[in-house]
């Protein structure tokens, strides 16, 4: 995809990450976009996210954790995994000062950048945006992950799957309306922990992508 920029930045203590950031003539924000355990800032989805929210006006910084820039598929440790997600805010701060900053990410992307707004605030940044947020492993419900967005003072956007292994919707709705004002739970019927939807829905997973996008747009103008 033409207009996208490389970036470099120190996520942690001699360890350098790659970054990617598209940014749209007429951007109005710049969504930090932290990706999922599996897979790294190019994946398809994460591609495809940023091409549609660029088309409402929003930048996206795209990101590698260090153990997805080294090519593990061993995730590093919590404390790296936050200092990257701080290190990438610091990062999209210089890279486009004159931006309001929104953050989260694909699945453990997102998770892990709440888990850095609950311990301290994150300069700059005005909401959350989760791309299917982790609410628990796949066959074992819990809602355990979730108990420190209570400590995250930040307007938070959940974006979820029907069919999300990962999140069961009746575990999730309860999880948000205790949050109160701060969240927002919008539900993609029939779509799975990667937003893919079956045939018999009537509808592509590229028409999901859409309805993301458009969602995001519409709760950032609220945000203003």
């Amino acid at each position: 995809m033409s207009g996208i920029a490389k970036l470099r930045f120190e996520a942690s203590a001699g360890c350098e990450v790659g970054a990617l950031l598209l940014r749209p003539a007429d951007a109005r924000w710049l969504f930090v976009f932290g990706h999922g355990a599996g897979a790294g800032m190019q994946h398809r989805f994460m591609e495809a996210a940023s091409a549609r929210l660029a088309g409402h006006g929003i930048a996206t910084l795209r990101y590698q954790f260090p153990y997805m820039e080294a090519g593990s598929r061993r995730p590093d440790s919590r404390a790296t995994l936050l200092a990257t997600v701080r290190a990438a805010v610091r990062a999209a701060a210089a890279a486009a000062p004159d931006l309001p900053l929104l953050a989260g990410g694909k699945s453990m992307g997102g998770r892990m950048t709440s888990q850095a707004a609950a311990e301290a605030p994150l300069a700059g940044v005005r909401g959350l945006v989760f791309f299917g947020f982790p609410l628990h492993p796949a066959g074992r419900p819990s809602t355990e992950r979730a108990d420190h967005l209570g400590n995250v003072r930040l307007p938070m956007l959940f974006l979820q799957g029907e069919r999300d292994k990962l999140a069961e919707i009746d575990l999730l709705r309860p999880v948000c309306a205790g949050l109160g004002e701060r969240a927002t739970l919008h539900v993609v019927p029939e779509a799975d922990h990667s937003f893919h939807v079956p045939k018999r829905s009537g509808r592509s997973d590229d028409e999901v992508l859409a309805e993301l996008a458009r969602t995001v747009a519409a709760w950032s103008a609220g945000l203003d």
